[in-house]
């Protein structure tokens, strides 16, 4: 199975995508292997490579009106040449239009004063009517060649119509407001094509690689595509880090906001997490690179951000469907309109077909359908910008209708590094012992509190071993070889599961919890050698978070952990949850998530490890911490906080309801103008200029309120 992608010339709307499938679906298996992305004019087809092929493809494109040209070509047309007739001409026969038509109708002005001659005023208004109608044509032969009305012929038949009544000027003028009206569309969705773009240049193209001790002259810089992994990378002050990595030399500070939304720089130092595509502040620095150029944070985003185009919300579902029925029902009622009247009511037959074609102006329901698409671009730009990334336009609105929300404790509502407090050996063992076995075991682990262990190991000087056979127990613990002995740590049901009971170790777990820590046991064979007791502290704005969230529109929150019941309860009571639940092992935080969803209707779940990822799938959304987050975790999530501050969540919450807000306005203020006219036209005082008019003006104003949305991160 091959993917080809092109771009297709003319795909403007999302009556042009239906023409598409339509002729495209015979060469695929399923519509599911057609992909459009309006904004940038983009086809994705997956191909069998049997009945699909390139030139089948452009072949079936061609019989729309439109044309395809391979994704790449037009590219490198892009890059590499000058911009020429191709590009500017929409521009040039819109103008053309424009001057014609003045120029037709001050000639219609003076024929009767000083005689021009009417061939000439009736050449230019017929050269204005074809230079405004030219690229619509053949999308309109293709409408009435298939029997399906799309907004092409509904214009072509008004201006054909005025035509044939005699109305030149009108006719003229239609043609030209129809082209300058697809004009300004395709500026408006350029504007938010162009916001995406900018994610695209936050990264630079080359990198400065120091290798075996050298550094490599800066004429000599490498591409970023060949820099390969555990490179030491070179960055200097006010640079733009290439690459993810971690600090390996230096200290500076970065300002992160165009990958995390995070407004303050942060300071970095060896060992510290950066993102390709922040900018170094005012040190130099030296990183190890830990992802190539394809699979960083910020390729991540830009890829997310372009597929979750083709993802659509729900409601541009609707539209479409309505547009669907709403175009033929349309047509069908300018016909009665154009006989009823006469028949019945002895209104003259041109004013009856005059008031026909202004209603077949009017339904047009571009305006409709091409505002929501712009609306949900702009809604996931914005949300990019401010380190919120959403997969799709489904998910962008999902938040909207969410009641309930449930966090995991450990990097959501917490640091997420907890440190060790207190270390008691039992049964012999000394403490030194108990933190080197711990510690050998834990360094095999990417878990917070497994890190904790490791790090105070190090600080305390003690030897790390290599543990052997490891094998994590998910939810509870792990057990390795250490020095020849099986060794398990974990919690203290996994030491009631294991069959032992120590009512010592049991005694000092119990007033650790009680003291609001979190409680690792390790041991072998049948005793307890040890406890190490650790303590994570809530994250600074977690309660005003909380309180926002619900100020946002959340009814309940909720919060999930596999900590002990002390922790989970000092925890909840701190950062002002409605409930808590302790020691859960993943399937019952998946168990959690479907009572949350019963008793509330819609609940999403918000955590960051691989403990969470089954609770994600589970609810109506999924949101990860994405900073310090699990791959898995990412991966399950509709949307990610590429930061851990918890200020966006709530910020999310209102963006979705925002963007839900300004589409509902958009369908309201399309119908509501074309209702408008629909009753001046019954009542005889609308004219072909005022329905192009009124149809453009709405266009307008729905495609620019949805672009408000990106001044949501400017």
């Amino acid at each position: 199975m091959s993917k080809l992608v092109f771009k297709i010339a003319g795909m403007d709307c999302s009556e042009e995508v239906a023409a598409l499938k339509r002729e495209l679906r015979p060469l695929v298996d399923s519509e599911e292997s057609l992909s459009f992305d309006l904004i940038n004019g983009r086809l994705t087809v997956e191909c069998d490579g049997v009945r699909c092929s390139s030139e089948a493809v452009r072949q079936a494109v061609r019989l729309t009106g439109m044309k395809a040209v391979p994704w790449e070509d037009h590219v490198s047309e892009n890059r590499h040449a000058p911009r020429g007739w191709r590009e500017s001409s929409r521009e040039t026969l819109c103008a053309i239009s424009g001057v014609c038509a003045i120029a037709g109708l001050t000639c219609h002005l003076l024929v009767q004063e000083w005689q021009v001659w009417l061939p000439l005023t009736l050449g230019l208004l017929l050269i204005s009517t074809i230079a405004g109608v030219w690229f619509v044509l053949p999308k309109a032969w293709y409408a009435a060649r298939t029997l399906r009305p799309d907004m092409n012929l509904l214009m072509t038949i008004a201006v054909l119509g005025a035509v044939a009544l005699g109305d030149w000027f009108e006719a003229a003028i239609v043609s030209f407001l129809f082209s300058l009206a697809l004009l300004l569309e395709s500026w408006s969705v350029g504007r938010a094509r162009r916001a995406i773009r900018v994610l695209m240049d936050l990264s630079p193209q080359r990198a400065r690689v120091r290798q075996q001790g050298i550094e490599i002259d800066q004429s000599l810089e490498m591409p970023v595509g060949d820099v390969p992994l555990e490179s030491i990378v070179l960055v200097s002050p006010g640079e733009r880090i290439p690459l993810d990595g971690v600090v390996v030399k230096g200290e500076t500070s970065v300002n992160q906001a165009p990958i995390t939304g995070e407004s303050s720089p942060l300071y970095k130092a060896p060992g510290d997490d950066v993102f390709a595509g922040s900018i170094n502040n005012e040190g130099a620095i030296e990183i190890q690179t830990t992802k190539r150029a394809e699979d960083t944070s910020l390729a991540r985003i830009i890829r997310m951000v372009e597929e979750a185009q083709a993802r659509r919300a729900p409601v541009e579902r609707w539209v479409e469907q309505f547009a669907r029925y709403y175009t033929p029902a349309m047509l069908l009622a300018a016909l009665l309109v154009a006989s009823l009247p006469t028949v019945f009511f002895e209104v003259p037959v041109r004013q009856s077909i005059y008031n026909a074609l202004v209603m077949l102006l009017i339904a047009c329901p571009c305006a409709l359908v091409i505002s929501t698409p712009v609306t949900i671009v702009a809604g996931l730009t914005a949300a990019a910008r401010e380190g919120v990334l959403i997969k799709g336009g489904a998910y962008l609105e999902a938040p909207a209708r969410v009641n309930a929300v449930a966090l995991d404790k450990t990097g959501t509502l917490t640091q997420g590094r907890p440190e060790v407090q207190q270390i008691a050996p039992l049964n012999k063992h000394s403490d030194i012992q108990v933190l080197a076995i711990a510690a050998s075991i834990e360094s095999l682990s990417q878990h917070p509190i497994a890190q904790a262990i490791v790090r105070h190991a190090r600080n305390a000087g003690v030897t790390i071993q290599e543990a052997q056979t490891y094998q994590a127990i998910p939810g509870k613990g792990a057990e390795a070889m250490v020095n020849g002995r099986r060794y398990w740590i974990g919690s203290h049901r996994l030491l009631l599961e294991m069959g032992h009971d120590d009512p010592e170790a049991t005694l000092q777990a119990e007033r650790m919890e009680d003291d609001g820590h979190t409680v690792v046991m390790l041991g072998a064979g049948d005793h307890v050698c040890g406890l190490i007791s650790v303590a994570d502290s809530p994250k600074p704005h977690a309660r005003d978070a909380i309180e926002s969230l619900k100020h946002a529109g959340v009814r309940h929150v909720a919060m999930l952990t596999g900590d002990n019941e002390g922790t989970a309860k000092a925890l909840a009571e701190s950062v002002g949850v409605d409930e808590y639940h302790a020691e859960l092992l993943p399937e019952d935080k998946v168990t959690r998530m479907r009572e949350l969803t019963t008793r509330f209707g819609s609940a999403a779940m918000v955590g960051d490890g691989v403990n969470d990822a089954p609770a994600m799938a589970a609810s109506a959304l999924g949101i990860a911490m994405g900073a310090a987050g699990s791959d898995a975790a990412i991966e399950t999530a509709d949307i990610t906080l590429m930061s851990d501050d918890l200020s966006k969540l709530p910020w999310l919450f209102r963006h979705s309801k925002k963007v839900l807000s300004i589409v509902k306005q958009n369908v309201a203020l399309s119908l509501g103008l074309k209702a408008a006219v629909f009753v001046l036209t019954l009542a005889g005082w609308a004219t072909l200029w005022l329905a192009i008019v009124a149809d453009m003006g709405a266009s307008l104003l729905v495609i620019f309120n949805g672009l408000r949305l990106l001044r949501d991160s400017e």
